[in-house]
């Protein structure tokens, strides 16, 4: 049975991809830094931890870096610890546990999946570090891709949208921001962590075997959805801000 890493499966997104992987047929280790049923508890911001985890599980097929953190300030005000922390679980930790679990699929093959966001290329005020971060994970997985894709690696991404997660806090909280970032959404819905975990399994599985230093991003078009936003005169086909959202 092939062997999947996902990092971050504690609950959300990861724990969604987890169960797909699962379902896929892999035998999938969970990693998160909180402790709970079917994770193995790991700070990945820690090499040595991320290191002697990897020793434990042997070769990984696939690796699922999930993991992130942030914390909201206005930029005057960031704690620079706290953005150090932010890269250091973001970027640092998906650098952890691609060399630590990478090494066993050089030159055997295998395929690793660093979770971004659709902040890796439209930045959001008062995130501090977490832009930053997941648009430097994101030159990572291209840089995985050329390196590695000679030794039978592929590296890719998947970018999700607006997803209400325990990891988003109280965002979406407030019924009437869900339904206006809903309404701001393409297809007219937010994302459930399933519609990530959906596009992570294709990206694991052999049918995306001539598919890397890609990003897919999960987000119901709204990346795309710039001129959807601006109000248009009543006069020109739609849509018009006080009707569709």
């Amino acid at each position: 049975m092939p062997t999947a890493v996902v990092t971050g499966a504690g609950r959300g997104i990861g724990a969604a991809i987890a169960r797909r992987l699962t379902a896929d047929g892999f035998d999938v280790v969970g990693l998160d830094a909180t402790a709970g049923p079917d994770v193995v508890t790991c700070d990945v911001a820690d090499h040595a931890a991320v290191r002697a985890v990897a020793a434990d599980v042997g070769p990984a097929d696939v690796l699922v870096n999930n993991a992130g953190i942030w914390r909201f300030s206005p930029l005057e005000d960031v704690d620079p610890q706290e953005f150090h922390d932010v890269l250091a679980v973001n970027l640092g930790g998906a650098f952890n546990c691609t060399q630590a679990f990478g090494r066993s699929m050089l030159d055997r093959g295998g395929s690793i999946v660093n979770i971004v966001s659709i902040a890796a290329a439209a930045a959001s005020p008062g995130v501090g570090a977490y832009t930053p971060s997941k648009a430097a994970l994101l030159a990572f997985t291209v840089q995985t891709a050329l390196e590695w894709g000679p030794r039978g690696v592929r590296a890719n991404a998947v970018g999700p949208g607006l997803v209400p997660t325990p990891g988003a806090g109280s965002v979406y909280d407030d019924e009437r921001v869900r339904e206006v970032r809903a309404g701001a959404v393409p297809l007219r819905r937010l994302a459930e962590p399933d519609d990530v975990a959906n596009v992570v399994s294709f990206l694991a599985s052999d049918d995306a075997a001539y598919v890397t230093g890609q990003v897919v991003y999960v987000d119901g078009g709204i990346g795309q959805g710039l001129m959807t936003l601006i109000p248009r005169p009543a006069d020109l086909p739609g849509p018009h801000l006080e009707e569709d959202l």
